[in-house]
Protein backbone atom coordinates (compact mmCIF):
# COMPACT_ATOMS: atom_id res chain seq x y z
CA UNK A 1 0.00 0.00 0.00
CA UNK A 2 1.68 3.58 -1.16
CA UNK A 3 0.29 6.67 0.12
CA UNK A 4 1.05 9.83 -2.47
CA UNK A 5 1.08 13.39 -1.45
CA UNK A 6 -0.62 15.66 -3.97
CA UNK A 7 -0.08 19.20 -3.65
CA UNK A 8 -3.24 21.33 -4.53
CA UNK A 9 -2.73 22.63 -8.13
CA UNK A 10 -2.90 26.59 -7.80
CA UNK A 11 -4.81 27.62 -10.96
CA UNK A 12 -4.63 31.41 -9.72
CA UNK A 13 -3.10 33.53 -12.90
CA UNK A 14 -1.31 36.88 -10.06
CA UNK A 15 0.71 33.72 -8.77
CA UNK A 16 3.86 33.70 -10.51
CA UNK A 17 6.18 31.27 -8.16
CA UNK A 18 7.68 33.46 -5.95
CA UNK A 19 8.85 35.95 -8.87
CA UNK A 20 7.15 39.31 -7.85
CA UNK A 21 8.07 42.77 -8.48
CA UNK A 22 11.10 42.53 -6.50
CA UNK A 23 12.61 39.19 -8.02
CA UNK A 24 15.94 39.82 -9.28
CA UNK A 25 16.63 42.71 -7.96
CA UNK A 26 19.50 43.38 -5.34
CA UNK A 27 20.09 45.87 -2.57
CA UNK A 28 22.67 48.31 -2.52
CA UNK A 29 23.72 46.17 0.80
CA UNK A 30 24.90 43.67 -1.73
CA UNK A 31 26.91 46.22 -4.33
CA UNK A 32 28.63 47.72 -1.49
CA UNK A 33 29.40 44.03 -0.11
CA UNK A 34 30.64 43.00 -3.77
CA UNK A 35 32.59 45.81 -3.70
CA UNK A 36 34.28 45.22 -0.69
CA UNK A 37 35.50 41.54 -1.83
CA UNK A 38 37.21 42.98 -4.77
CA UNK A 39 38.88 45.69 -3.01
CA UNK A 40 40.26 42.98 -0.52
CA UNK A 41 41.17 40.11 -3.30
CA UNK A 42 43.56 43.09 -5.37
CA UNK A 43 45.58 43.49 -1.66
CA UNK A 44 45.59 39.78 -1.50
CA UNK A 45 46.65 39.02 -5.16
CA UNK A 46 49.29 42.26 -4.18
CA UNK A 47 50.57 40.83 -1.28
CA UNK A 48 51.02 37.65 -2.74
CA UNK A 49 53.19 38.91 -5.40
CA UNK A 50 55.55 40.65 -3.24
CA UNK A 51 55.88 37.82 -1.20
CA UNK A 52 56.63 35.45 -4.38
CA UNK A 53 58.84 38.34 -5.36
CA UNK A 54 60.71 37.30 -2.13
CA UNK A 55 61.11 33.32 -2.79
CA UNK A 56 64.56 32.31 -4.20
CA UNK A 57 64.79 30.81 -7.64
CA UNK A 58 65.07 26.92 -6.00
CA UNK A 59 64.54 25.16 -2.89
CA UNK A 60 67.16 22.76 -3.99
CA UNK A 61 69.81 22.51 -1.95
CA UNK A 62 73.40 23.61 -3.04
CA UNK A 63 75.27 21.31 -4.63
CA UNK A 64 78.52 20.49 -2.50
CA UNK A 65 81.91 20.73 -4.58
CA UNK A 66 82.90 17.15 -6.49
CA UNK A 67 85.38 14.95 -4.90
CA UNK A 68 86.93 15.34 -8.89
CA UNK A 69 87.20 19.09 -9.03
CA UNK A 70 89.33 18.48 -5.76
CA UNK A 71 91.70 15.91 -6.66
CA UNK A 72 91.94 18.05 -10.52
CA UNK A 73 93.20 20.93 -8.72
CA UNK A 74 95.48 19.12 -6.62
CA UNK A 75 96.68 17.15 -9.67
CA UNK A 76 97.21 20.55 -11.32
CA UNK A 77 100.09 21.67 -8.42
Amino acid sequence: MALVAVQPSNTNDTDKGGQGEDFGKSSPVGLVLLIVFFIAVFFLVKSMNKHIKGLPASFDEPAEPSKTADTAAEKKD
